[in-house]
């Protein structure tokens, strides 16, 4: 079995899951308090790649990164190499991608925390975001947790954007699903089988993870 997919995989998951963490939670936050009476664009932006097919995003994020756009030429005077086809490029696709599964489940945790709670830590002269720190954010624990293995879940799985904006490069860009496909079509059914069994057990062990939290599995069977 090549693990080497498998690694580059886990590792593109994780890095993605901590970004969307750090990104999603502001852009969260802002949908879930904001008055803003046109934001339902931005709340459709954020979940277009729930409707949008994978390739077609995967094109357009791979025109946005091409040396020829204003981006990909500010990335290659940078760093001294281009931003598509890279592990770099496809990070940003795999964010990009998976936006809607880490904003919409902190949003939805924003939304149930009672905001007489947080009005009242306003009252007592507590700070905006000392009152995120200790009273939203608590209190939304088991939604952020679950956009994060959600997202992380997603990223496990990417085919259309990864093959778009990274290519099918090892050690570089290919990764689980792509290694997959490349061993069925190779005809080396035992291979894929073998990889496509380790992907399974993974994202059951994940989505197990996510409902145990979101049904309070402890609360079912009480330790004693």
């Amino acid at each position: 079995m090549n693990w080497q997919p498998i690694l580059l995989t886990l590792r593109l998951a994780g890095l993605t899951a901590l970004i969307l963490l750090i990104v999603g939670m502001p852009i969260a936050y802002w949908l879930t308090y904001s008055r803003w009476r046109w934001k339902f664009l931005i709340e459709s932006i954020v979940a277009l790649p729930l409707v949008l097919p994978p390739t077609v995003l995967g094109f357009y994020v791979l025109v946005a990164i091409s040396p020829n756009s204003l981006l990909g030429r500010a990335y290659e005077q940078l760093v001294g190499h281009p931003l598509a086809f890279t592990f770099e490029g496809l990070l940003l696709a795999s964010v990009l991608y998976s936006l809607p599964f880490a904003v919409q489940p902190f949003t939805s945790a924003f939304g149930a925390v009672e905001p007489k709670l947080v009005e009242a830590s306003w009252t007592l002269g507590v700070s905006r975001m000392a009152t995120f720190f200790r009273v939203t954010l608590p209190l939304s624990a088991a939604g952020v947790v679950t956009g994060v293995v959600l997202s992380f879940a997603h990223t496990l799985g990417e085919f259309g954007v990864v093959l778009m904006v990274g290519g099918n490069i090892p050690g570089v860009t290919r990764t689980v699903s792509i290694d997959i496909y490349d061993e069925v079509q190779a005809l080396n059914y035992s291979a894929a089988a073998q990889t496509a069994l380790i992907l399974l057990i993974f994202s059951f062990i994940i989505l197990s993870i996510v409902y145990a939290i979101n049904r309070r599995v402890w609360a079912v069977w009480p330790m004693r």
